[in-house]
């Protein structure tokens, strides 16, 4: 089977997994799938889909795992033990064609928060991996290799590449599992000095690797519905997730509003309090460079804090990034699909995203249109009103 084990998922997943069980254990939300990519016909696979899902549904956190998640200095004890009575719920999540259609799948997940938020990455896995066995057969792993080893050679032939850091955030649009496994194993051997860790907690724990990551949309989208005031969702997720963390995990996601609604809630505390920002979507060179004066508008040297890249990232494109902005911050890249979907065949670019969290819409408005998700356009026009997004 695709998914073995429920720690094959990305660590952000727990990281907010355990916020929700301290500070909203009695949210309910509905989660909404969309492939971006077209011509990608799901539905040929959808019986293997839900053999998958039924599968996923009977695992269990195997002991080692559980004491593996203990060790880690910002997971609590009260969550593991919640962690050992936990499994997935078949009927959180329902999958079916689109009527009217002959290659698109609906697929929704609805329940509780603490109950549901961990099926994204696994369902998001099980759906690209059914695909390439489908379509692609026999893959030409020969070609990825080539591939891998040549980003390798760029990072070695660089002047110099002191203080860059790359990490793996690709199991969602991974073309398999083994393949993601051997590519962290070629960058772990291969780029030692630049290759800091994954998102992936169990090939982290199997390899001994450090895993990355802290928040992700959802979070700050369910505070939506969850916050005092609509206008204080951004301030109140980052304060929330204070609370929960103390100033651990501090790398703050800055596109769920976009990065001028971003900074004009970044004050001096939170600037302070958090040890950089995430880019996710937009001109990440604009980003940056806003980023940059914002600290120092603020009387904070940048070089104290840490931005993180994420967005669509390729091996030529990191070095671009960290020429323009070495020195002068810190830097961290997240890469996905660029290392684990990139054996020369088309890569599907699939996302499931929170649509409703108490039974109100949320919304995602980013800084790339395509990557905005929300059902309801009365909702979003009021969202941007409230966060003068005029744009």
């Amino acid at each position: 089977m695709i998914i073995e084990s429920l720690l094959d998922t990305d660590l952000y997943k727990f990281t907010m997994m355990q916020c929700v069980l301290h500070q909203f254990p009695g949210a309910q939300v509905e989660y909404k799938f969309k492939c971006r990519t077209p011509h990608m016909n799901l539905q040929e696979v959808l019986p293997q889909i839900n053999e998958e899902l039924d599968h996923l549904c009977t695992l269990t956190f195997k002991k080692e795992e559980l004491e593996y998640l203990r060790s880690l200095r910002f997971i609590k004890s009260d969550y593991v033990d919640f962690l050992e009575l936990f499994h997935l719920k078949r009927s959180y999540v329902q999958v079916s064609p689109i009527e009217g259609n002959d290659t698109e799948i609906e697929l929704r997940i609805k329940g509780p928060w603490l109950h549901t938020i961990l099926f994204e990455i696994p369902i998001l896995a099980i759906i690209n991996e059914c695909y390439y066995r489908k379509n692609v057969p026999n893959p030409d792993y020969g070609e990825g290799r080539k591939r891998l080893a040549s980003k390798i050679q760029l990072i070695k032939e660089m002047p110099s590449s002191e203080g860059l850091s790359i990490s793996d955030f690709g199991t969602r649009r991974r073309f398999s599992r083994a393949w993601q496994k051997e590519v962290i194993e070629v960058l772990q051997r291969d780029l030692s000095d630049n290759f800091t860790g994954t998102s992936n907690v169990l090939i982290a724990m199997e390899n001994n690797l450090t895993p990355h990551g802290t928040m992700a949309h959802e979070y700050l989208q369910a505070c939506q519905a969850l916050g005092p005031r609509l206008r204080d969702t951004q301030t109140y997720g980052f304060e929330m997730w204070a609370r929960e963390y103390r100033g651990d995990l501090g790398i703050a996601l800055s596109d769920v509003y976009g990065t001028k609604a971003f900074l004009n809630d970044f004050d001096l505390f939170f600037c302070k309090l958090f040890d950089g920002a995430r880019h996710d979507s937009g001109d990440p060179i604009v980003w940056g460079e806003q980023m940059i004066n914002h600290y120092k508008r603020h009387r904070i040297d940048p070089k104290s804090k840490t931005l993180i890249f994420s967005d669509l990232l390729t091996f030529p494109r990191v070095i671009e990034l960290y020429n323009q902005f070495h020195g002068r911050i810190r830097l961290g890249f997240g890469i996905g699909t660029n290392l684990t979907n990139d054996l020369g065949y088309t890569a599907m670019q699939n996302v499931i995203k929170m649509v409703r969290c108490n039974d109100q819409p949320v919304a995602k408005i980013s800084d790339s249109p395509e990557k905005s998700m929300c059902e309801d356009p009365g909702y979003l026009n009021y969202l941007k009103q409230v966060f003068l997004i005029t744009e």
